[in-house]
């Protein structure tokens, strides 16, 4: 199997950028297999970003949202 992907490798790399690039975002576009989830993801950032603009949310910096996460979770 090693042999196999090293010959692989070795091909791929002697394709041009372009071709390398193609392959690149076919390649992991295979390994995310469940779009239903991918969609569903997508709604809840969606909902989020609304939420966001409308004022229903209100955003905290990474520092205050860490502090949140340690004092509800410490160690």
């Amino acid at each position: 199997m090693a042999a196999t992907v090293e010959m692989l490798e070795a091909e791929v790399l002697r394709l041009a950028p372009a071709d390398r690039s193609r392959l690149v975002e076919r390649l992991l576009a295979s390994l995310d297999e469940d779009q239903d989830i991918e969609a569903a993801w997508d709604a809840v950032a969606d909902a989020r970003a609304d939420e966001l603009k409308s004022g229903a949310a209100v955003a905290v910096s990474l520092g205050e949202a860490l502090a949140r996460l340690e004092a509800r979770f410490p160690g």
